[in-house]
């Protein structure tokens, strides 16, 4: 492997300034749920869950650190069982005073050419509620910056979430993809 091939900045120049990409560790998913609680979009899980995914999925995972070594943003995501050149993207989360700068559009960026260079990468997916427009755009404009297509269907509908109030989650599939 080769210092760009490791390395995701190097890979994606879309980084914002004073930023980095970076695998997270433990002690990150305190952080993580921070973000993802102050998000008021995600659906929180719990703190434990975060943890777990900092330890287990990291290597399907990207944190955006800040200067002094903060996450400001994150990415969670793992490898389809059935599917292993398809990535799920779970949650995608940046810190309010981030926005607006692509940051994930690079944590995404960024994170596909690691999965990709490490484990080859034919698709990604995700699911989004209608109506969230932010993750509609960043999925469709990543499709669209590496020419691929999307699918679209209704993954869960609201009938399956037992709480009842939770809109479907339609499910954005995009590829074939090429590194």
């Amino acid at each position: 492997m080769t210092a760009a091939q490791a390395d995701p900045q190097a890979e994606f120049s879309g980084m914002p300034e004073g930023l980095r990409i970076d695998r997270p560790e433990v002690a990150d998913g305190a952080a993580l749920w921070r973000i993802a609680r102050d998000s008021e979009t995600l659906d929180l899980n719990s703190s434990y869950s975060y943890l777990l995914w900092c330890r287990d999925f990291a290597g399907t995972t990207a944190v955006a650190r800040d200067a002094s070594g903060e996450p400001v943003g994150f990415i969670t995501a793992y490898v389809r069982p059935e599917r292993p050149r398809t990535l799920l993207v779970w949650q995608v989360a940046v810190d309010a005073a981030q926005r607006g700068r692509g940051l994930a559009g690079a944590l995404l960026e960024g994170l596909t050419a690691r999965v990709a260079n490490e484990r080859g990468l034919a698709a990604i997916e995700t699911t989004i509620t209608p109506g969230n427009t932010a993750s509609e755009r960043l999925f469709t404009s990543y499709a669209e910056r590496h020419g691929a297509q999307v699918q679209q269907e209704v993954l869960f509908g609201t009938g399956l979430f037992p709480d009842g109030s939770h809109a479907p989650e339609v499910l954005y599939r995009i590829g074939p993809l090429s590194f």
